[in-house]
């Protein structure tokens, strides 16, 4: 089947031509519509509505004034989680004379030399809250606007954030975390809010206000991404015009690249050649070397790891819109160890592309061009069987990062651009100063000896699982089920296979982000717990594991009763399933139960996991599975601290602070940073991740500060960022991530200001952290 395609002759004379079309949404001004102002600050509003967090509030009458004669000032302290202002009217703000409506708000960042991100959390009377977010640049009056009610707002177009739905002057803010169908015909809260500032910061906020929001356009998603997968809208700095201004950009950085000598401070294995020598072992390994841990090269070299993960294709694609009739593209091995967001790309046959139908006409619509099933980029289309999160069931994807690279290099024979993928990356990854790859580097780059890397796999299967009530990434496995135990020695033979005893792989990451449980409530820090005691005994072995404990520990239920203050009648009615979740109050002896019970099953897991990977991989360190921020409480570290080499967390803020990570003295064990990252929204992406940088200048700023404090802490051996290369502007098919967060956009062509604050930190990297060490 040849592939349709539906392009007018004025959009096929622009292709022709090598240019793009920039269609610019008309502007408007928020002060010409109806609007209901909450807060202007001239009656010295600093009454029982407002409370802080962390912060300090006064009125301000020159700075940030907008409206009036006055402004207030909030001033957050720095090294905090949570800072902030809270806005709480003694009766929610009804809202329901608008039939569409955002809040507006005025705003300065007054902090010199730091940009903020602000975040603002708007809640109903119902509790249920949404969140979103806007990067302040310095010194710069800011007019945002955060879109409260309209049909739309909660459909999901497989992006995690859509494009602003008119043209305005003013920021739109943007959802932090996912959509959710929320009414706010009222409102009981607002919440103004910096998150784990890495300094003292100040802000300046004016005339905030409800305002009624424009119809959002039927047709504002289509065509909104051109045949480069880039934004069409609007113009900007990084976006690429034609084929040849992208292959003249390879042709000089490829230049650039063959002049630039390797670092005369570096290791074979990217070690301090010019620092202390210890025991080479022929692996890398880890020492505490006077008050501060390393990790060692194989020649004995001090050496810290930093780089960039995900770098590999499995995560390039985004759906298309368009799905296949024939049922082959759905098989699935049971055996099989890989994970749907970490497979390549998928070669599809011409059988299986002649059944092809538009499944989803809105997002095909969101496409200006797509290649012809038999066109020459039409090896870069592939198949996602599912969507961890999003609107697709499965449905056919296309990676226009690697339909870029094949236009970038061209491909005098196939899989020619890949090759040269490969060798532009490693070239790349030592001229920029890393030392090594990040987590998910691609299998092809294990062999070519020149990056050290991180290895990894997951431990999936048909194993039973329970609940944890953080469950993003699904639920958390039985470890007590003898399934899991051999699912985990099936996965790390694939990995063993794949590494074969190399030298140049560092460790082994095994699974991501898991859902232990989130410190602050017992329901929360303990939801593995308690889920696990709903279970019905005969079903569940960690139901069976968790009794046989508590057993050993209360003779009778009338003791366990007596310790927990609950009322069970027999140890029968307790293995049929029990529910806590409303228990009126937790008992000390309880919540120490629940303590044991949790640090019993955490260590479990890293047993099992550390026991397959010794038999098959023991000259390869264990690096655990990257704790997230929310979910590393101390029974968990408690349980890893006996079985990993390096302790791994995933950390998505402006920068390690000193108050929350406290525990690492107390541990006293090395370990490394492996997620962080900042965006910006001058890339031309319709959203820039996680932690939110004012421009490409700031980001890079922003890169060498969060560097910085890691270099400068005696526990970190290493810090990867997120990732290589930019999500599909679409979003990723994963989960519709369509984040600025890589070095490279994806046209392949690098961030500069980013790249150079990579360089400026790998010239410095060995003498910043091991400089005082003889």
């Amino acid at each position: 089947m040849t592939r349709l395609t539906t392009l007018s002759p004025a959009i096929i004379l622009i292709l022709l031509c090598g240019c793009q079309e920039t269609s610019q949404k008309e502007t408007f001004d928020w002060e010409q519509y109806p609007q209901e102002v909450l807060l202007d600050f001239e009656e010295d509003q600093l009454d029982a509505s407002l409370t802080t967090e962390h912060a300090a509030i006064s009125i301000e009458t020159e700075t940030g004034v907008t409206s009036g004669n006055k402004a207030l000032r909030v001033s957050v302290e720095g090294d905090e989680k949570w800072t902030g202002l809270i806005y709480k009217p003694e009766a929610p703000i009804n809202n329901t004379q608008f039939s569409r409506s955002s809040l507006v708000f005025d705003v300065k960042n007054i902090t010199p030399d730091y940009s903020v991100q602000l975040f603002v959390s708007v809640t109903n009377p119902e509790g249920n809250s949404i969140r979103r977010s806007v990067a302040l640049p310095s010194s710069i009056n800011k007019t945002c606007y955060f879109q409260l009610n309209d049909p739309t707002l909660a459909n999901d177009y497989g992006l995690r954030d859509d494009p602003a739905p008119w043209g305005s002057h003013e920021d739109r803010m943007l959802i932090s975390g996912l959509k959710y169908d929320i009414d706010f015909s009222q409102i009981a809260q607002i919440s103004f809010e910096i998150r784990h500032p890495i300094t003292d910061k100040e802000i300046v906020l004016d005339n905030i206000r409800i305002v009624e929001s424009p119809p959002i356009p039927d047709d504002y998603l289509a065509e909104i991404v051109d045949s480069f997968g880039q934004n069409i809208m609007y113009d900007y700095p990084y976006r690429i015009t034609s084929t040849k201004e992208l292959q003249e950009l390879a042709r000089e950085e490829l230049r650039e690249l063959e002049q630039t000598p390797p670092r005369s401070d570096r290791s074979q294995f990217g070690g301090w050649k010019n620092g202390p020598k210890l025991e080479g072992t022929g692996y890398f390994r880890t020492e505490k070397v006077g008050d501060r841990w390393a990790m060692v090269d194989p020649k004995g070299y001090l050496f810290f790891s930093t780089g960039l993960a995900n770098v590999r294709l499995a995560n390039s694609t985004t759906f298309t819109g368009m799905d296949y009739r024939d049922e082959s593209v759905r098989y699935r091995d049971p055996e099989d160890v890989t994970p749907e967001d970490s497979k390549g790309m998928v070669e599809l046959s011409d059988e299986v592309t002649a059944t092809a139908y538009d499944a989803y006409p809105w997002r095909t619509k969101m496409f200006q061009s797509l290649p012809a099933y038999d066109s020459p980029l039409a090896n870069n289309y592939s198949y996602r069987r599912e969507q961890h999160i999003g609107p697709f069931e499965h449905g056919e994807t296309f990676s226009f990062y690697q339909a870029n690279l094949e236009r970038r290099y061209g491909e005098p024979e196939p899989g020619a651009h890949l090759d040269k993928w490969i060798d532009v990356t490693l070239d790349r990854f030592l001229n920029w100063g890393f030392t090594s790859f990040g987590n998910w580097a691609a299998y092809e780059f294990y062999h070519e000896n020149r990056m050290p890397y991180f290895a990894n796999g997951w431990v999936i299967g048909d194993f039973k699982t329970v609940k944890s009530g953080f469950d993003y990434w699904g639920p958390m496995p039985d470890v007590f089920d003898p399934e899991f135990t051999r699912r985990a020695k099936v996965t790390v033979e694939v990995v063993a296979e794949e590494v074969r005893d190399n030298p140049w792989c560092i460790g082994v990451f095994i699974d991501n982000e898991k859902s232990w449980g989130m410190p602050g409530s017992v329901q929360s820090e303990f939801g593995i717990v308690l889920y696990a005691l709903k279970k019905d005994a005969q079903e569940s072995p960690i139901k069976t594991e968790f009794t046989r404990l508590l057993k050993s520990q209360y003779p009778g239920i009338n003791d366990l009763n007596a310790a927990w203050g609950t009322s069970f009648t027999s140890w029968s009615e307790w293995d049929t399933g029990v529910d806590l979740f409303g228990h009126p109050s937790y008992s000390d002896a309880l919540k120490a139960d629940f303590s044991t019970l949790l640090e019993a099953y955490a260590t479990k897991y890293f047993q099992v996991v550390h026991d397959a990977l010794a038999e098959v991989m023991p000259n390869h360190m264990y690096l655990g599975c990257r704790f997230a921020s929310w979910g590393m409480g101390k029974e968990v570290r408690a349980a890893a601290q006996k079985y990993v080499d390096v302790f791994s967390y995933n950390f998505y803020e402006e920068a390690i602070g000193e108050k929350n990570w406290e525990f690492l003295a107390e541990i006293d064990r090395p370990a490394l940073i492996g997620e962080f990252h900042m965006g910006a929204m001058d890339s031309g992406m319709l959203h820039p991740g996680i932690v939110f940088a004012a421009n490409q200048e700031d980001r890079a700023r922003m890169y060498k500060a969060y560097m910085h404090r890691v270099i400068d802490n005696p526990y970190f051996v290493g810090a990867h960022w997120f990732q290589y290369f930019d999500s599909p502007f679409t979003g990723r098919a994963h989960d519709g991530e369509n984040y600025n967060v890589g070095f490279v956009a994806n046209t392949d062509v690098p961030y500069k200001p980013l790249v150079n604050a990579a360089r400026e930190l790998g010239d410095e990297l060995y003498t910043r952290r091991f400089g005082a060490i003889k």
